[in-house]
């Protein structure tokens, strides 16, 4: 990082636990939301692959636009149909690669992380691949050798460490996904979204959560599997909070149209649509009481685009801050950077710390050093992006 990047640092005693009003959410990994952010990072991890086979080094590409449309189904007790798939339009910007059908390989790694992340059918999706060659005026900025610059103005923003609703909403979220789960409550599927409210010391998860309908034989049985996954998430959290299930549903229902039934455990094959970007932040959740931005990581090009690297690097010096430095307990960060710029040299650097310590030089200098190797560090971030071994939704 060059000493005219600005960090800016400021400190305060008042954090986040001292409102009486929190809430966050999390979409789970069938979300119509997370779905196509989930395909757009696949597509972007395989073509920034297929470059780096091609031409050593990842050329100018931005895969992060992508429509789901939802098909229609008709659940019914013991198994429905599908009567209409649902469309996955993907499209984005990218370099020439000669002689390679760049429509296949979108289309292919698409179809491979359904396969890999859902338990329905991978040909539930009609994908159509939209993907065009980009501006030679962006292609200049991945001539060889040359520095890398950001191929966008945008931000990125995180904070840590999170809240006791942050981790009853992850915790939940880890376990509605879990094999475990999954083997006990075959009915349940892998569409669910939590959103979780603390008033004052008081929290409520409220859980929509998609069932499948060929695990199931009658109303009566829906509702008394509901009830177990109910007390299973209760005791999952371990802690004193009030859970709600599925509150759409009918008590008096007599069929399947009065109870959140699908035949494939998605809501995608009929009931609702999704697009990147609407989903979860990087650090999974989605948190208006806290610093985020609404910049869409998934998709976007892991070596140049400032609206993904910053935002995971935002959460990683967050993260350090409070793991390295005692007495912090919280921090928030936000990082600008400018299009043509040094990816390494952003326009500032906005560090908000909790602490009851002194704000003095000595700390100053320890939250610099952290952010300045946390930047240091940002050709291996890349690396972890396109090996997927980091999280972006």
């Amino acid at each position: 990082m060059a000493d005219e990047s600005k960090i800016l640092i400021t400190a305060s005693s008042a954090g986040r636990s001292t409102s009486k009003v929190e809430i966050c959410e999390h979409k789970g990994i069938g979300h119509p939301d997370s779905i196509c952010d989930g395909v757009a990072e696949a597509v972007c991890r395989a073509l920034s692959l297929e470059y780096l086979r091609e031409f050593g080094a990842v050329q100018h590409f931005n895969v992060d636009k992508a429509l789901l449309v939802a098909g229609e189904s008709k659940p019914r007790f013991g198994g429905g149909e599908i009567k209409a798939p649902v469309r996955l339009i993907l499209a984005g910007r990218v370099s020439p690669l000669p002689n390679i059908d760049v429509a296949g390989i979108v289309t292919e790694a698409a179809r491979e992380y359904l396969s890999s992340a859902l338990r329905c059918a991978a040909d539930l999706f009609h994908i159509e691949p939209l993907v065009r060659c980009g501006s030679e005026n962006l292609r200049r900025l991945y001539a060889p050798n040359a520095a890398r610059l950001a191929n966008d103005t945008s931000l990125g923003a995180a904070y840590a460490p999170y809240s006791a609703l942050d981790r009853g909403v992850l915790r939940l979220a880890q376990s509605l996904r879990s094999s475990e789960f999954r083997t006990r409550f075959p009915a349940a599927g892998d569409d669910y979204k939590i959103m979780g409210l603390r008033i004052e010391n008081n929290l409520r998860f409220t859980i929509a959560l998609a069932f499948v309908d060929r695990h199931l034989t009658s109303v009566a049985e829906y509702f008394e599997i509901k009830n177990r996954i109910k007390q299973y998430l209760i005791d999952t959290l371990g802690t004193a909070c009030e859970v709600e299930l599925n509150l759409l549903d009918d008590a008096a229902a007599t069929n399947e149209a009065g109870i959140y039934l699908t035949v494939t455990g998605l809501s995608a094959e009929w009931g609702d649509d999704g697009e990147v970007g609407r989903g979860n932040r990087v650090c999974g959740l989605i948190t208006p009481g806290q610093v985020m931005s609404m910049e869409a990581a998934a998709g976007k090009n892991p070596v140049m685009h400032v609206g993904k690297i910053y935002n995971v690097l935002a959460l990683e010096i967050a993260r350090a801050i409070c793991a390295e430095i005692g007495g912090i307990s919280g921090a928030s960060v936000q990082i600008m950077g400018t299009i043509g710029r040094p990816i390494a040299e952003p326009r500032v650097v906005n560090i908000e710390l909790t602490t009851a310590n002194t704000f003095d030089s000595s700390l100053r200098r320890q939250v610099e050093d952290i952010a300045r190797a946390c930047f240091g560090r940002i050709e291996q971030l890349s690396g972890r992006l396109i090996r997927g071994e980091v999280s972006v939704f």
